[in-house]
């Protein structure tokens, strides 16, 4: 499988560790009511869906940057691949 880096261009994805859904950037507030309860949500439960899907991939054996990866579990079709920086920016978190 090849993944499109945006800085780098075209990789092989033997240079990349999967690492979950991309959700995962979205952590909960240990502050908010029921933090317990968001954590181990945040923590344990993952969809598994067959089709589009968010994940987190990691450039391991490059540059060392963070990626998500729009990609269908079925085919293996990435259709975006995005830094995990900006699109944690883009929802309004700035670390």
């Amino acid at each position: 499988m090849i993944i499109n880096h945006p800085l780098l261009g075209s990789r092989d994805s033997s240079e990349f560790v999967y690492l979950g859904d991309a959700s995962l950037i979205d952590r909960p507030d240990w502050q908010a009511e029921h933090a317990a309860e968001a954590f181990y949500d945040y923590a344990y439960l993952r969809d598994n869906p067959a089709g589009e899907h968010r994940e987190l991939w990691f450039h391991e054996g490059g540059d060392r940057s963070w990626l998500v990866v729009t990609r269908n579990t079925v085919t293996h079709e990435i259709s975006k691949v995005e830094l995990a920086r900006d699109v944690a920016r883009a929802q309004g978190r700035s670390k």
